[in-house]
């Protein structure tokens, strides 16, 4: 079965850097365009950042952009999520994201998307 498991989270200073990972199993990884998302307490999960296929094009939220790298590596059924400058409002659970797609776009749209990990925790102190 597809598996899609979170690592890297944990509890970092404003201003420091944090990079999550998030291996991928039981799929054809590279059919798959994938994202990360983050829910915050007492908040909806919101979109993140989002891969294509092949790591060519990549999508951010203004809340990151700048701040944010996402990347895979098909290879090794990976993707990741480099965040730097921290703040306390990037406080949250992030969760990557797997959607099947026939082209190599990428996909902002939450509802669209197949399977989901089980989601890591990254807390940022003032």
């Amino acid at each position: 079965q597809v598996q899609l498991v979170e690592s890297g989270g944990g509890l970092v200073q404003a201003g420091g850097s944090l990079s999550l990972s998030c291996a991928a199993s039981g799929l054809i990884f590279s059919t798959y365009a994938m994202g990360w998302f983050r829910q915050a307490p007492g908040k909806e999960r919101e979109f993140v950042a989002a891969i294509n296929r092949s790591g060519g094009s990549t999508y951010y939220a203004d809340s990151v952009k700048g701040r944010a790298t996402i990347s895979r590596d098909n290879a090794k059924n990976t993707v990741y999520l480099h965040l730097n400058s921290l703040k306390p409002e990037d406080t949250a659970v992030y969760y990557c994201a797997a959607d099947y797609v026939r082209t190599n776009r990428y996909n902002l749209r939450e509802d669209e998307y197949d399977y989901w990990g089980q989601g890591t925790q990254v807390t940022v102190s003032s």
